[in-house]
């Protein structure tokens, strides 16, 4: 389901640059970074590096490359 929503020019422009970068559309750079914001709020000792580890795995075991972690 989308839903329209007003954002200013200069986020709008922001996100079409590093969407070029990231070879993500405009629209999904906006959600990654929504996803990424709510992350960082809800847990605010977790560095973004750690967030964005955290994503990837997430993403790993959703397409079914996760592997199991061996201790030692």
């Amino acid at each position: 389901m989308s839903t329209a929503v007003r954002i200013s020019n200069k986020l709008v422009d922001e996100a079409k640059m590093r969407s070029r970068v990231e070879n993500r559309s405009i629209t999904g750079q906006i959600e990654y970074w929504a996803k990424i914001g709510k992350m960082a709020e809800e847990n605010p000792d977790l560095p973004f590096s750690l967030i964005r580890e955290i994503l990837l795995g997430m993403e790993q075991l959703d397409s079914g490359r996760g592997t199991e972690y061996e201790f030692g």
